[in-house]
């Protein structure tokens, strides 16, 4: 049964991914339409309705059916036994990723979250950093927006502090962890502190309503406002998240010089394309911002783009006897009949010949394989990889 023992990590991967993925789409859904909504509201005019204590209501029409949302300044006087609750969708998708990265990288640390080139640890001080950075992630934020409190004040001296920290937390997870893991790790505390907004404020703020209401008391409105701050940090939180997500995809930005910076530049940019869309839905868009950011992915796209070829006196390519042997000793670990990751095969001469492009790009251009330098390809190999690559494109 060992041998099945990689078949079954991979089917738990996809799983779990399916599953984050799932849940995340009905989380951010949620998010994204009630963001649009409170935004979207009219005071009512039906002046029963202003009687019941609602302070904005919205017509639309969708799927062949008319809806017709209210909102209360604070809370109805009488709580409905059928009330529905948003919190699953945030608890599942926190729960799923901290699975997922658990099964793909805390359970591969030393190969999936260090880079020796980066800061040489080992896999057990790499587990710890790695808990660690999403804990205090979290405690800090937190503190921070218990520090200043809420008011239109306060909300913007939580903002500029939080963005602060976020760019601070960055820098320092690009200097401990692999460039691929740093980018993930950034995203996932963010998504920490999203869920523990929702775990530790938002749902429990309004539980007190309710109690209070239920107990023929008036509720006070400070958990509202709590609510409120928590889940307008979230929405703007949601856009550099997603990056984050699928950043292992693009080895072009996580490998790239000051690649922490390239992060917040990123990041920057999906938070402020972010405020226009909520600024929009209060038909005020802010042209600015969503200006700012293309600029700032414009910026981030030229930091990163490869610079000209440098001309070189004309050396003898190596043979592709000399190639494979690199590969054998240095991929087919990872790429072989058995185990395919990324369904790529290198064990063969002509499925190397067929891959030239893209094992140039990992191996020579990114520097992104092999993962973590596991196996101990040298500068020279590389070099002599990328020889035998121009060879051929010529």
């Amino acid at each position: 049964m060992e041998y099945l023992f990689p078949f079954f990590i991979d089917c738990l991967n996809l799983l779990l991914r399916w599953t984050h993925l799932i849940v995340g789409i009905a989380w951010i859904g949620a998010s994204f339409y009630f963001v649009w909504l409170d935004n979207s509201l009219h005071a009512p005019k039906d002046s029963h309705l202003k009687e019941l204590g609602v302070s904005g209501e919205l017509w639309a029409v969708h799927g062949g059916g008319f809806y017709n949302p209210q909102k209360y300044a604070v809370a109805p006087k009488v709580i409905p036994n059928n009330l529905h609750w948003f919190y699953w969708e945030a608890y599942s998708t926190w729960l799923s990723g901290i699975a997922l990265f658990t099964v793909s990288y805390l359970a591969n640390a030393k190969v999936m979250l260090v880079d020796a080139r980066v800061a040489d640890i080992s896999g057990n001080v790499a587990i710890l950093a790695a808990l660690a950075y999403l804990t205090v992630g979290w405690l800090i934020y937190n503190q921070l927006c218990k520090f200043y409190g809420v008011g239109a004040k306060a909300d913007k001296k939580v903002a500029i502090s939080i963005f602060i920290y976020i760019i601070i937390a960055t820098w320092i997870a690009c200097h401990i962890f692999s460039g691929r893991a740093a980018f993930l790790m950034t995203g996932a505390m963010i998504a920490t502190i999203m869920a523990a907004n929702v775990f530790f404020w938002i749902i429990p703020g309004q539980k007190t309503v309710i109690a209070s209401i239920k107990a023929g008391e008036s509720p006070d409105p400070i958990h509202g406002m709590i609510g409120k701050q928590r889940s307008v940090h979230n929405t703007f939180f949601t856009l550099p998240v997603l990056f984050c997500m699928i950043s292992n995809h693009y080895s072009l930005t996580y490998q790239a010089k000051d690649n922490w910076l390239v992060l917040v530049l990123i990041m920057t940019s999906g938070a402020l394309i972010r405020y226009f869309f909520v600024s929009r839905h209060k038909n005020k868009p802010s042209y600015v911002s969503l200006s700012i950011g293309l600029l700032l992915l414009i910026l981030c796209f030229w930091k990163i783009a490869p610079p000209k070829p440098v001309e070189t006196v004309a050396l003898k390519p190596p043979t592709i006897e000399k190639v494979e042997s690199i590969i054998q000793e240095r991929c087919v670990v990872c790429h072989n009949n058995q185990i395919a990751n990324k369904n790529i095969r290198l064990n063969e001469r002509q499925l190397i010949e067929d891959q030239a492009g893209l094992i140039h790009q990992q191996v020579v251009v990114t520097k992104i394989m092999p993962m973590g330098n596991a196996t101990n390809i040298t500068d020279e190999e590389r070099n002599l990889i990328d020889l035998w690559f121009q060879s051929k494109s010529k």
